[in-house]
């Protein structure tokens, strides 16, 4: 009942184009990153964010039916492209019911970054506190959270890629 509660408010009040950006000194989420146990699709092999130490990892939290998240995974793809012979890993956490909806929709985007899948947000809802989709969690190569975002709009991209960059200078440890 509460995953459904969840979808439910999601699809009314989620998705949003522009989030306010967080003012100075704002709290990242107390996420449990370490925790997430997800599988792939396709496919259904074990994934863990500890499988990606010592590279940069943008994992993004989307659905299907939202509409900045249609914006912002061709985005990311294009990150992924340019960045990840420097150590980034864009990986993408679809919260759909249905995993069997992922693979079309993101054919039809031309999408190609790795997929996991938690339907009804099971473990993005209690480990990672996403209220917003998407939500977009940007990991430094040691496993920290260093920059968290809800919502997207283009003008997030040129913040995201700032972000990256500072990441991807800092030495591997």
């Amino acid at each position: 009942m509460r995953a459904l509660l969840f979808g439910a408010v999601l699809s009314l009040s989620a998705c949003v184009r522009v989030a306010p950006p967080p003012a100075l000194g704002t709290e990242l989420p107390k996420a449990d990153l370490g925790a997430l146990r997800l599988k792939t699709v396709p496919g259904g092999a074990d994934w863990k964010l500890s499988d990606l130490k010592g590279r940069v990892v943008l994992l993004d939290v989307w659905a299907t039916w939202c509409d900045p998240c249609r914006d912002s995974l061709p985005l990311y793809n294009d990150l992924q492209k340019q960045y990840g012979s420097q150590g980034l890993s864009v990986v993408t956490v679809s919260v759909d019911a249905d995993p069997a909806v992922v693979p079309p929709f993101l054919a039809q985007l031309k999408v190609d970054l790795p997929v996991l899948t938690d339907p009804n947000a099971a473990q993005a809802e209690p480990l990672l506190k996403v209220q917003v989709m998407p939500s977009t969690y940007v990991v430094d190569r040691a496993g920290r959270l260093r920059f968290f975002h809800e919502g997207f709009a283009g003008e997030f991209l040129t913040r995201t890629t700032q972000e990256l960059e500072q990441l991807l200078a800092e030495p591997a440890q």
